[in-house]
């Protein structure tokens, strides 16, 4: 069974020194380490290739929870995988390692603890969303786009040049209006969709 350390830190000026000696001290043959890379990205190079190097038997070992994701159901959800890849995964600073049987134990308490809070999470919007419609208001987000925008978004979608291609790419629209490719996105199905309602 090897040992597979991963360090990061989130800016260029922060150092990997401790992480690295931390992990050193755990018995880790091989760090993968991401620098000036945030955990909110969804993809950190090194950590891919740390989830890719490891093999059955292995143990991911990271020195603090945060060092993976953001919240116990971040923590909850990498178990997850790694057990289906059969890895365990010790995390220093928490104590948590679920090589042990108490810490087996642990994690089980915190995914039902995770697990009581989406439910919690969920009740609570059903609950509100039940509320806002007996006052006569619909439940979601207002559209970002009008809907001469949302229209205007589709005839430059459907714009074609000289050559046949499309005149204006999805990074283009979104520019233009001011918003998320996604919006853009979502713009076109919607326009699509109510133009083609019969009238």
């Amino acid at each position: 069974m090897a040992r597979i350390g991963y360090a990061r830190v989130s800016t260029t000026d922060q150092n990997l020194d401790a992480q690295r000696d931390k992990l050193a001290a755990a018995g880790c043959e091989r760090v993968f380490a991401d620098h000036g890379v945030s955990g909110k990205l969804a993809s950190r190079p090194e950590w891919d290739a740390a989830l890719a190097y490891l093999r059955k038997g292995d143990a991911l070992v990271i020195t603090k929870l945060d060092r993976a994701g953001r919240s116990v159901a971040d923590l909850v959800a990498l178990v997850n995988r790694l057990d289906a890849m059969g890895v365990d995964l010790v995390v220093i600073d928490q104590g948590l390692d679920t090589t042990t049987p108490n810490g087996k134990l642990l994690f089980h308490i915190m995914a039902a603890v995770a697990e009581f809070e989406r439910g919690l999470i969920s009740e609570r919007t059903k609950d509100g969303l039940n509320a806002a419609r007996a006052r006569g208001r619909k439940g979601g987000r207002r559209p970002v786009l009008t809907a001469a925008q949302q229209a205007e978004a589709l005839r430059m979608y459907d714009q074609t040049g000289p050559d046949g291609k499309r005149a204006f790419t999805v990074a283009d629209i979104a520019a233009k209006l001011r918003c998320s490719r996604p919006t853009v996105y979502a713009a076109i199905e919607s326009q699509r969709a109510s133009e083609a309602k019969p009238a």
